[in-house]
């Protein structure tokens, strides 16, 4: 008898033994892959940094408690795939998604792994989700109003300019986001009696020639660039050839504007990407993406580079200065507008 009461004793000591051992055992680390649109390893962009901010403000830092796979399309649309099936193989616990080709490739790619989007187009009637309130699936995150945006930016290029009539659209047509966005001003524009014909780039990079001989032709008056990370990636040459043409130019962010670009119109470049981290933060915590409603922005910014306008020739209404979110008197900051930094206007 006592020889069995001994063995129980032992096996109790050695089970305890074991379960002390894993309680000691280090909490496996989250790693979260991001495919980004645009940026690269040495400068990835405000949209990547607001995300970081995100995750510091919920207690994450990376290489400590988090793990971020960063990938790079930089325009290439062919990357996607590639990079999709890498985070795939990867295990990641969560895919953080702003590049509308990529957010298809994800979603065919796993119905596991849940994806967090920052949509510039409407990620209901793309099919991306089945609503905002109930997204249903593995996907969630932010809807970014890009393309709602659409009538609303013509408004007020119309508004600058009033004596315009025919407006280049400026897209890039292997990008389903950007391409969305002709559509969208093909659809507006005979609301504003305003005729809009197609201007069609492909990356790598932008064939400004052909894009200035198409103004030329279709004698053209104003320009709205349409927002895809191969057209930002020639931003200053887009600025100039505004400029050369005196074209009244509507962009769809401010980091366009930073850039040289005249006025843009849309939601915040940088709040979606720091919202998404509170999605990461949610979901490591054991929600489902199904149960998270998707965000739409509710801030708005109208900005307005003033020196640029006046090389273009607008002139801007004391009216629509005081409406600006800010406007900047600097010069056009080139290829890294992440280190000009509008300041707000003062009348």
């Amino acid at each position: 008898m006592g020889r069995k009461l001994f063995c129980v004793a032992i096996i109790g000591l050695l089970f305890a033994l074991c379960l002390s051992a894993e309680a000691q055992e280090p909490s496996k680390i989250p790693r979260i892959g991001y495919l980004a649109g645009f940026g690269n390893a040495s400068d990835p962009g405000e949209p990547i940094r607001a995300f970081q901010k995100g995750l510091k403000e919920r207690g994450y830092t990376e290489a400590k408690n988090i793990l971020v796979e960063y990938r790079y399309i930089e325009g290439i649309s062919e990357r996607v795939p590639k990079f999709v099936t890498e985070l795939i193989q990867l295990k990641v616990d969560a895919l953080v998604i702003p590049h509308t080709g990529a957010i298809f490739a994800a979603k065919q790619a796993t119905r596991t792994i849940p994806i967090i989007i920052i949509s510039n187009v409407d990620p209901v009637a793309t099919g991306m989700i089945e609503s905002l309130a109930r997204p249903g699936g593995n996907i969630t995150g932010v809807s970014r109003l890009t393309r709602e945006l659409g009538g609303k930016r013509l408004e007020v290029l119309k508004e600058l300019a009033p004596r315009i009539s025919r407006a280049g659209v400026l897209f890039a047509s292997d990008d389903e986001g950007s391409a969305a966005g002709w559509k969208a001003y093909e659809a507006a524009a005979p609301l504003l009696k305003l005729a809009v014909f197609p201007i069609e780039v492909r990356a790598p990079k932008l064939d400004l020639i052909g894009v200035s001989d198409k103004v030329i032709k279709q004698h053209g008056n104003a320009l709205v660039v349409v927002r895809s990370p191969t057209i930002r990636r020639s931003a200053k040459e887009i600025v100039d050839l505004a400029i050369k043409h005196r074209l009244p130019c509507m962009c769809e962010g401010s980091d366009m504007v930073d850039a040289g670009g005249p006025v843009s119109y849309s939601t915040s470049d940088t709040e979606p990407f720091r919202r998404a981290a509170m999605y990461v933060d949610k979901i490591l915590k054991g929600a489902k993406p199904a149960d998270l409603p998707v965000e739409q922005p509710t801030k708005f910014e109208f900005v307005i580079n003033l020196k640029t306008a006046k090389q273009i020739g607008l002139t801007i209404p004391q009216s629509v200065l005081f409406r600006a979110d800010r406007a900047s008197r600097r010069r056009p900051c080139g290829q890294d507008p992440q280190r000009c930094q509008a300041r707000r206007f003062t009348s």
